[in-house]
């Protein structure tokens, strides 16, 4: 689902991009990525989290995608001028991913999980793309945050059944993805590390 209006602006402002800052600050003290990683970024919306992932982990290949073509057009634009190469956009669906099996060693999805109908698809093929030993770093929010009746109004979420922290740990451990690390607050939301097992 396309953010609107009000989304974009939430989400492209500065006071954004520092609690990516302080997230990845947070990641990097709990994961030990090897050199040069091979990263995939699930709905990279303008591209503030693909610069900071490309600042902070130093990808070998970073590969980010959005399903609103509007974004993925000015994502480029955002990227510092000595890594703009390294990230390559293109316009995406994260429950169709474009990859063969276990190619990437690291996902990485900043609040986007909550905003597909499928999630469980979406998180079956993020499990199908990494490698075993992968790790699928997501940052997600919870039903009381999006479906109360003031964030109804102002934003575009699926309704009905969505994942809490209960259904979205336990989907995870059904694809052997099981989080290794986490915080979270159980009514509002998770920033986690989830590992691909075998």
């Amino acid at each position: 689902m396309k953010l609107n209006w009000f989304e974009r602006i939430l989400v492209n402002n500065p006071v954004r991009v520092g609690v990516q800052r302080l997230e990845l600050a947070w990641l990097r003290s709990r994961v030990r990525l090897g050199p040069a990683p091979a990263i995939l970024e699930i709905g990279c919306g303008r591209g503030a989290g693909t610069g900071l992932i490309l600042e902070k982990f130093a990808p070998a290949r970073l590969h980010a995608f959005d399903l609103d073509y509007r974004m993925v057009r000015r994502a480029p634009a955002y990227l510092a001028e000595g890594v703009r190469s390294r990230g390559h956009f293109y316009v995406g669906d994260a429950l169709h991913l474009p990859y063969r099996d276990g190619v990437w060693e690291v996902v990485f999805g900043f609040g986007v999980l909550h905003h597909i109908q499928d999630w469980p698809g979406a998180l079956a093929e993020i499990a199908r793309v990494l490698k075993p030993g992968g790790i699928y770093v997501l940052e997600e929010f919870y039903p009381p945050v999006y479906q109360n009746f003031l964030a109804r109004y102002l934003f575009a979420h699926p309704q009905g059944k969505m994942f809490g922290s209960r259904d979205l740990r336990e989907a995870l451990q059904q694809l052997k993805l099981p989080v290794q690390h986490a915080l979270e607050v159980k009514w509002a939301g998770i920033l986690a590390v989830a590992v691909k097992e075998g």
